[in-house]
């Protein structure tokens, strides 16, 4: 069996496994190590592995050859690879995801875009500036919990307003159970509050707008400039596109962080289990409803009514929830129509 823990960037006994397994399965008679994808360029990959950074392809008999669905590496992908030292090394598997996080394709609005992958916490970023918006966080909190990992939320910018407590309490109303931390860079507050998350061997993805300052806050993790800034439009608040695709970085911690671009939309993909999460306390008045076919208009015994009424569910947060779950719902649709065609296709 190859020996294949001379890695760190976030490999760990599980992921191990999960090679040896491929290795023992396929029967691999090369020498295999892991690596991890840290920028993705078309078909060409950036890698990190035991001999430092490289550059990598696919291995076409694997990934196109027909027999079914393939997974492709995205950024924080574990792989594994038969190293080259003389030009691209190639890649075999993408060993099984612990976390991702998926959008809908803006540029086909029909198929899937993984963002990132693999990743601890979700570092939702927020300016204090006119991009603030409870509605965004409600967003990103719902997709953050679908990925499987942790969400938090980051005000940025605390420098700009005189009262980040009231910003504090306004997304800790819409994202129950979510850590908010408020911090300026400028003035150095409040980043010593993320010492916790940005530790060895985790992985961070930073999910924001442009010009809310996540270049910004690598370079103040990292304590050295490492990424390039830019400002932000100040009569409209809205950023210029720092990082231009999505990237991992290593800090001298041995943490890791996935910056991706400004997203000017986040088209949600499958966030059923992100609405659990994020909605708690509206699912948890849609089962103390009456009728099981409630729909919250002016049916007797309706909680969703009640607490809205009495002013324990703000409207407001409600109609959020509709939104996405009908966004959702709409996605699951199309995307079960795209498979029906597919299957009458096949049988032909």
């Amino acid at each position: 069996m190859n020996n294949i823990m001379n890695f760190r960037y976030g490999f760990t006994q599980a992921d191990q496994m999960e090679a040896d397994r491929y290795i023992k399965q396929e029967r691999i008679q090369e020498k295999l190590i892991p690596a991890r994808i840290t920028q993705v360029h078309r078909e060409r990959y950036q890698i990190a592995s035991e001999h430092g950074e490289s550059g990598a392809k696919l291995k076409g008999s694997v990934f196109y050859n027909d027999e079914g669905v393939v997974t492709y590496p995205a950024v924080g992908d574990f792989v594994l690879i038969r190293y080259n030292p003389q030009g691209d090394s190639i890649i075999y598997t993408v060993l099984p995801r612990k976390s991702y996080f998926s959008r809908l394709d803006p540029a086909t609005r029909q198929t899937e875009q993984i963002v990132a992958t693999n990743f601890d916490y979700v570092f939702i970023m927020v300016s204090l500036n006119h991009n603030f918006s409870t509605g965004r966080i409600e967003r990103y909190v719902t997709a953050a919990w679908q990925s499987g990992a942790t969400p938090v939320i980051v005000l940025t910018k605390a420098d700009l307003v005189d009262d980040a407590w009231k910003y504090i309490g306004q997304a800790c109303l819409v994202a129950p159970g979510v850590d908010v931390v408020a911090i300026s860079t400028l003035k150095e507050e409040g980043l010593e509050d993320l010492n916790r998350y940005v530790t060895n061997g985790k992985t961070i993805v930073f999910l924001g707008s442009s010009g809310i300052g996540k270049s910004t806050l690598v370079n103040a993790l990292a304590g050295k400039e490492i990424m390039n800034t830019n400002g932000i439009r100040e009569e409209d608040s809205k950023g210029y596109h720092t990082t231009t695709h999505r990237q991992m970085i290593e800090l001298d911690n041995g943490a890791l962080i996935i910056d991706t671009p400004g997203m000017r939309e986040l088209g949600l993909w499958d966030v059923s289990e992100g609405l659990k999460e994020s909605f708690g306390d509206v699912e948890e008045l849609v089962e103390q409803c009456r009728f099981n076919n409630c729909t919250h208009g002016n049916e007797p015994g309706c909680a969703i009514r009640e607490a809205i009424e009495n002013g324990t569910l703000p409207d407001h947060r409600y109609k959020s929830y509709v939104k996405l779950q009908r966004e959702s719902k709409m996605r699951e649709q199309k995307e079960a129509l795209k498979q029906s065609r597919l299957d009458r296709s096949r049988r032909k």
